[in-house]
């Protein structure tokens, strides 16, 4: 991480309770257990399903903190295949845990990013750029990619452009690595390919996890891997591209590309995903319409470019009849309930980490 010249605590974790003080630089054995029982309860809950059984969760010793009461607590989650240390703060008296992030202010992250060759949705030359870095079996990347590709970019049209990055979190997403690299063999061909494919995935996860036709069970992984392999197969003809050139990418499965992505995101800080930049401003999760559309109106207006106009809520045709209007198969007596009033716009969904 490059110099932190800010740094922002969002969320008070947990009440570890009463324990007893340990030296600096070490924690007890009973505080480490509760540490770690916070930090699987907030992925999980976050993910909405546990934790695979291959991943550890490990408690790091501790390191000195800027913020004064409290010391610095790595907690590493890892599998055979990738690490990743999350940091929180812990109170000198070792009762509270508290989840922070940091930000570098010194420059616009994009400027650091490695965008060369990555796929483009929207307008190439548009002043400004929405980076999404994206899991494949992220179920809410799913529901961010939707109000992307659809909502926002018919909403703002020629006014922005679209680009994925890779941060599969293969701690908890198996498969997600894979899909990245099919996703990058379709992409040396096509771009068009490439989000064929990314709109197929986020759509239809489920397809990958369970069999059409039990929905309840759930294949094998090296199933779940040949589906993957044979979903970017029908892209590529679909597309008309060399299919002996994107076979031999497929079985070569090199991450190389996606790796280099997942360090990139790394040095920024990423943790969780979605995480999105637009020209500078980040958020993670997957945010409903009315918290995105004010972070791209600012970043147009910040280059000279007027947003589109607010979209007006469609309004109920008029009628004489004023008696309540009741469904054509509604029971007697029944009527359609009053619309209901407007409600505040929606949190956030959790991101996936």
């Amino acid at each position: 991480m490059s110099l932190i010249r800010t740094i922002s605590c969002f969320l008070l974790f947990c009440v570890l309770g009463c324990s007893a003080q340990a030296p600096a630089g070490k924690l007890n054995n009973e505080t480490s257990r509760r540490i770690e029982s916070q930090v699987r309860y907030f992925i999980e809950s976050h993910n909405d399903r546990p934790l695979p059984p291959s991943v550890t969760i490990t408690v790091d010793e501790l390191k000195t903190s800027d913020i004064a009461g409290f010391d610095l607590v790595p907690v590493t989650l890892s599998n055979d295949k990738q690490t990743q240390t999350l940091e929180f703060l812990i109170s000198k008296d070792r009762k509270t845990l508290i989840r922070f992030e940091k930000f570098d202010v010194g420059t616009d992250p994009e400027a650091k990013m490695d965008l060369k060759g990555r796929p483009i949705r929207g307008n190439k030359d548009a002043k400004v750029t929405i980076i999404n870095y994206d899991d494949f079996q992220c179920p809410f990347c799913s529901r961010m990619h939707q109000l992307l590709n659809t909502e926002i970019l018919k909403i703002y049209g020629n006014k922005v452009r679209l680009i994925y990055k890779d941060y599969p979190l293969s701690t908890i997403h198996p498969w997600a690595v894979h899909a990245a690299v099919d996703a990058n063999c379709l992409n040396e061909q096509s771009g068009d390919a490439y989000w064929s494919f990314a709109d197929t995935i986020h759509a239809g996860q489920g397809n990958v996890n369970y069999y059409p036709d039990q929905k309840e069970k759930r294949r094998p992984m090296a199933e779940q891997l040949q589906v993957l392999d044979k979903m970017t197969a029908d892209e590529g003809a679909k597309f008309k591209l060399d299919a002996a050139k994107l076979d031999a990418c497929i079985k070569a499965q090199n991450e190389k590309t996606v790796r280099d992505s997942m360090h990139e995101g790394d040095q920024f800080g990423i943790e969780s995903t979605p995480t999105i930049f637009i020209n500078g401003e980040r958020f993670s999760g997957a945010y409903p319409i009315e918290m995105v559309r004010p972070i791209l109106d600012r970043a147009l207006r910040s280059v000279g470019v007027e947003p589109p106009p607010p979209q007006e809520e469609p309004k109920p045709a008029e009628t004489k009849d004023t008696k309540p209007a009741t469904k054509p198969d509604a029971k007697p007596g029944t009527t359609t309930p009053a619309p209901a009033a407007a409600k505040p716009p929606a949190k956030p969904a959790g991101p996936s980490l």
